[in-house]
């Protein structure tokens, strides 16, 4: 059984129904998602309650799952543009497509939106 913030975990039966969040990458079940949200992102997102901004804001596709204690401290936490986020599981990449509302209100938070899903690396200018 694993570990989540919060006193939350997820059983072994549990784990195929792991959502990532696409603007923070925490994984969580969808059941944790629709009872408590983001804890990253539930200001913007609102998930609590609502199974469609859940299934619009969270992938069940993603790769790689690392485990954070301290995001400020954290090299790997840096990498993966996680600082200042909760400890917890994340996922390295994250699939899927936010609804351009949700971009939108992301971005209107002060939050550079930049795809968990590792296509920002063909944004980059080629030397």
């Amino acid at each position: 059984m694993a570990s989540l913030p919060g006193g939350a975990a997820i059983s072994t039966n549990q784990q195929r129904n792991m959502r990532a969040c696409m603007v923070c990458s925490i994984v969580r079940t969808q059941q944790q998602f629709m009872s408590y949200g983001c804890p990253n992102c539930e200001e913007i997102l609102e998930m609590i309650g609502n199974s469609e901004q859940v299934n619009d804001c969270t992938s069940q596709v993603f790769d790689g799952l690392i485990s954070v204690a301290d995001t400020k401290r954290s090299w790997v936490a840096r990498y993966q543009r996680l600082e200042g986020y909760v400890p917890g599981v994340y996922a390295t990449q994250v699939e899927g497509i936010l609804p351009e509302e949700v971009i939108a209100a992301v971005e209107s938070a002060g939050i550079n939106y930049v795809p968990r899903d590792g296509s920002e690396q063909d944004m980059l200018p080629k030397d």
